[in-house]
C-alpha cells in the first residue's frame, strides 16, 4: 500500500511528498515494539511515518528525539525478524489512511486496509490520522435525546444525540452484548453512518459483530475498524485515531451524522501504558503512564458536533477488578454526558441487562429536556429502589415480617421494578430462545407509573421478568 503513495524512489534515494530528498536511518536497538533509529542527516519530525526496507515492510511512528542523531519510533505492525542496521526510510509525513464513501460496508485495520477479503478499496484522498480538534467556536450543542429501545437506559440515563456515553463494567457483566444490541436497535433506525472501532477486540468478537450487522441488513451503512488484541500495542494505541479520522470525514465532508461505537476504551489506555513502559517513562499511580489524561483527552476532544453533522459516541469501558476509582475509569468519566454502570450483583441474580439502576445517570435527565412526566417517574423509580437498598440489611437479618406495612409494599414494588427493567435481547436469542424486544420510552414510563401506583401489586413478580412492555405481564396472567 505504501510503496506508491508514501515512498517514491529516485536513484535509490527516498523522496518525500514535496519532492525533497528524505533521510535514511539505521536501526540501533529494538525493545519490544520500540525501535531506536540513527540518522546521519536531519531527524524526522515527531509523528512522522518511517518504513523499513524489509519485506514485508515494518511501519513505525516517530515518538521522541533522543539526541542529535537518534529517534525513538513505535512499531505499528509486527516487527518480527527486525535486526540491527536495518534501513528505515523517512516518508516525511504522518500515517495517512484512505477516506472515501467506498469504506461503507467494509472491515479495516489501523492503516485503512481491508481485512474482510472483499478486495481493495479505491480511494482518491488520503488523510493524516492526526487531526486537530474542532475549535470551540465552531462546535454545536443540542439537547436531543437518542432512543435506544433499552428500557433502563432510555428512562434513567438517556443518551444525548451528539454526546458521549460510557458503558462501565468489570469482566463478564455484558458490556459487549449491550453494545451489540444497541448497534442492532439503533443502526437500523439511524439515518447516518455507523462506525464501530474495536480496540483490543478478540478475533471471535469481531467475527460475531460482522455476522450480526450483516444479519440485521445494515452492513452497507456501517464501517468497522479493528486493532485486535493480538496486534502490537502501537496498533491498539492508534486505531482510535484512524476511526475518528473516518468519522470526521463523513461528518465534515459528507455532512452525515455518525454513530461511533468504541469497544473498549480501557484497551486504549492499556496500550498507552505498554507503550509508555517500553519508551522508558516513569509510571504514575497504579502503573499507568504519566500522560494518561492528555492522551485520553486528545482522543475524546475530537468527538463533537459541527454545523455540518454530529458524532455520537458510545464507549465501553472495562473496570479493572470492579474498582471505579481506577485512574483509567475516573479520567474517562470526566468526558461523558451519560454513563451506564453495569453491576456484577445484578448479573449474578440473572437480571439482564445488568445495569445498576441507581449508579447510572445522565446530564440529559433534566426536567426541561425530557419533560416533567419522564423526570418525575425516573425520580420516583430511583427513590423507591434507593429505599429498598436501605432496607436490604434489615430484611437479611430480621426478615420481611419486621418491616412496616408501608415498607413491605415498597419492597414488593421495587422488586417488580427491578424485574420490569430486564429485557430479552435480539443478539442473545440464539442462547435464550426468547425473541428480542425493543420498547419505546413512552411504554417504559407508562409501565413504571402503573407499577408505582400499585396496579401490579397482585401480579407475581416473576411475570414482569424478561418482558417488553407492561401489557405482556397481563398476558402471562391471563395464560
Amino acid at each position: 500500500m505504501f510503496e506508491a503513495d508514501h515512498i517514491s524512489k529516485n536513484d535509490g534515494k527516498p523522496i518525500g511528498a514535496a519532492g525533497e530528498e528524505r533521510a535514511i536511518g539505521r536501526v540501533h536497538s529494538v525493545r519490544g515494539s520500540v525501535i531506536d533509529i540513527r540518522f546521519k542527516k536531519q531527524l524526522p519530525e515527531l509523528q512522522t511515518l518511517l518504513v523499513s526496507e524489509t519485506e514485508p515492510s515494518i511501519l513505525a511512528e516517530v515518538t521522541a528525539h533522543l539526541d542529535g542523531q537518534t529517534v525513538r519510533a513505535l512499531g505499528l505492525n509486527s516487527i518480527s525478524g527486525l535486526q540491527r542496521d536495518t534501513l528505515f526510510y523517512d516518508t516525511g509525513e504522518p500515517l495517512k489512511i484512505p477516506v472515501t464513501t467506498n469504506l461503507q460496508g467494509r472491515m479495516l485495520n489501523l492503516f485503512g486496509e481491508p481485512i474482510d477479503e472483499k478486495g481493495d478499496i479505491e480511494a482518491g484522498e488520503y488523510r493524516s490520522i492526526f487531526q486537530p480538534p474542532i475549535p470551540l467556536s465552531a462546535q454545536q450543542t443540542g439537547q436531543e435525546i437518542l432512543t435506544t429501545g433499552i428500557k433502563a437506559m432510555d428512562l434513567l440515563s438517556p443518551l444525548e444525540r451528539g454526546g458521549k456515553a460510557g458503558l462501565f463494567g468489570g469482566a463478564g457483566v455484558g458490556k459487549t452484548v449491550l453494545i451489540m444490541e444497541m448497534i442492532r436497535n439503533m443502526v437500523a433506525r439511524h439515518e447516518g453512518i455507523s462506525l464501530f472501532c474495536g480496540i483490543g477486540e478478540r478475533c471471535r468478537e469481531a467475527e460475531e459483530l460482522h455476522r450480526e450487522i450483516s444479519a440485521a441488513g445494515v452492513l452497507d451503512n456501517t464501517i468497522m475498524v479493528f486493532g485486535q488484541m493480538n496486534e502490537p500495542p502501537g496498533a491498539r494505541f492508534r486505531v482510535g485515531q484512524t476511526a475518528l479520522t473516518i468519522a470526521e470525514y463523513f461528518r465534515d465532508n459528507r455532512r452525515r451524522d455518525v454513530l461511533l461505537l468504541i469497544d473498549n476504551i480501557f484497551r486504549f489506555v492499556q496500550a498507552g501504558s505498554e507503550v509508555s513502559g517500553l519508551m522508558g517513562k516513569v509510571t504514575s499511580r497504579l502503573g499507568y503512564q504519566p500522560t494518561l489524561g492528555s492522551e485520553l483527552a486528545q482522543l475524546q476532544e475530537r468527538i463533537c458536533n459541527t454545523k455540518s453533522g454530529s458524532i455520537t459516541s458510545i464507549q465501553a469501558v472495562y473496570v479493572p477488578a470492579d474498582d471505579f476509582t481506577d485512574p483509567a475509569v475516573t479520567h474517562t468519566f470526566s468526558h461523558l454526558s451519560s454513563f451506564i454502570v453495569l453491576s456484577r450483583e445484578r448479573a449474578s441474580q440473572g437480571l439482564y441487562p445488568a445495569i445498576d439502576l441507581l449508579k447510572s445517570g445522565s446530564k440529559m435527565l433534566a426536567r426541561h429536556i425530557v419533560g416533567d412526566r419522564h423526570y418525575r417517574v425516573a425520580q420516583s423509580v430511583k427513590e423507591t429502589l434507593a429505599h429498598y437498598e436501605d432496607l436490604k440489611d434489615i430484611i437479611s437479618m430480621l426478615g420481611m415480617e419486621e418491616l412496616s406495612g408501608e415498607d413491605r409494599q415498597l419492597v414488593h414494588r421495587a422488586r417488580r421494578l427491578e424485574r420490569f427493567f430486564t429485557q430479552p435481547f435480539a443478539v442473545t436469542e440464539q442462547f435464550t430462545g426468547v425473541s428480542g424486544k425493543m420498547v419505546s420510552t413512552e411504554e417504559v414510563i407508562t409501565g413504571c407509573e402503573r407499577i408505582l401506583d400499585g396496579e401490579f401489586d397482585e401480579v407475581p413478580e416473576q411475570q414482569l421478568f424478561m418482558i417488553g412492555n407492561i401489557e405482556e405481564a397481563r398476558k402471562h396472567d391471563a395464560a
